[in-house]
């Protein structure tokens, strides 16, 4: 995948799941400019933290709820930011073919700020899109975890199962999160938790502090492996560490690092 100059955002490669035709118009130059000028801002996060990746689907299918989506997740962003020596980075994808990332940052203030300038784009998701590009990342450096926040999945899965496979191989486990009942996205977002060994939460606007809770144990599980999570208690790592399944012998997380933050 070939970064630009800057280092900090960057167009997602398209090489990826492919989807049916979509009739949304493509966002705007203007639009676009007005996210990279932003990205372009944020402070690099340090080269000895763990590293976690935060998507988002901001197809038209959200706009219902996304303003409020929006507070719930810079309230994420925050919760995630409590925990030291983590860096963060946002991709999101919308409309026709659009998927960026920002660069990787510790202050995850800045990534909320960026996510106001999203708005939602008429389009198909572009999940395999993002599997790969963190895939992609995780070749160059570890990378730590994945959340992911949608409500639909309109790939083939048994593809996305494939490209969940490449993250799995690299020990970045996906943890899912399921804003509404789709089935279909339920079915998926499931698969591609168990094959990374990640955790499938379904959640509403009515869940902002439980929502809290598990992103500040997915911080816990980034910075130090599965060794923090553990010690970190409450429901919101018990609920993780079930789907998680049992510790590999030694007590080493899923990396094999026994809990060693990415280096």
């Amino acid at each position: 995948m070939a970064k630009d100059k800057t280092g900090s955002d960057k167009a997602v490669s398209k090489r990826s799941v492919t989807a049916g035709p979509v009739s949304a118009p493509a966002s705007s130059g203007s639009e676009i400019a007005a996210f990279l000028s932003a990205a372009k801002s944020l402070v690099p996060g340090s080269a000895g933290s763990g590293r976690l990746a935060f998507a988002l689907d901001a197809t038209m299918s959200r706009q219902p709820t996304w303003d409020s989506a929006c507070k719930l997740q810079a309230e994420m962003f925050d919760a995630v930011g409590k925990s030291a020596q983590l860096s963060v980075q946002l991709v999101y994808f919308r409309g026709l073919g659009e998927c960026r990332a920002s660069r990787w940052v510790n202050d995850t203030r800045q990534l909320a700020d960026l996510m106001t300038r999203i708005d939602c784009r008429g389009g198909q998701t572009q999940i395999g899109r993002v599997l790969r590009h963190v895939a992609g990342e995780a070749k160059s450096r570890p990378v730590s975890a994945l959340v992911y926040i949608g409500d639909a999945m309109e790939e083939n899965i048994d593809e996305l199962a494939m490209l969940a496979g490449e993250l799995a191989l690299r020990k970045v486990p996906c943890f899912m999160f399921h804003e509404g009942h789709d089935p279909a996205a339920a079915m998926g977002f499931r698969e591609i938790a168990r094959v990374t060994g990640g955790a499938y939460v379904r959640f509403d606007q009515n869940a902002a502090a439980e929502l809290a809770a598990l992103l500040r144990a997915v911080a816990a599980y980034a910075t130090g492996g599965r060794p923090a999570l553990e010690k970190s208690g409450g429901s919101a790592a018990r609920l993780l560490l079930e789907q998680m399944g049992p510790s590999r012998s030694g007590g080493k997380d899923r990396s094999g690092n026994n809990g060693a933050r990415n280096s």
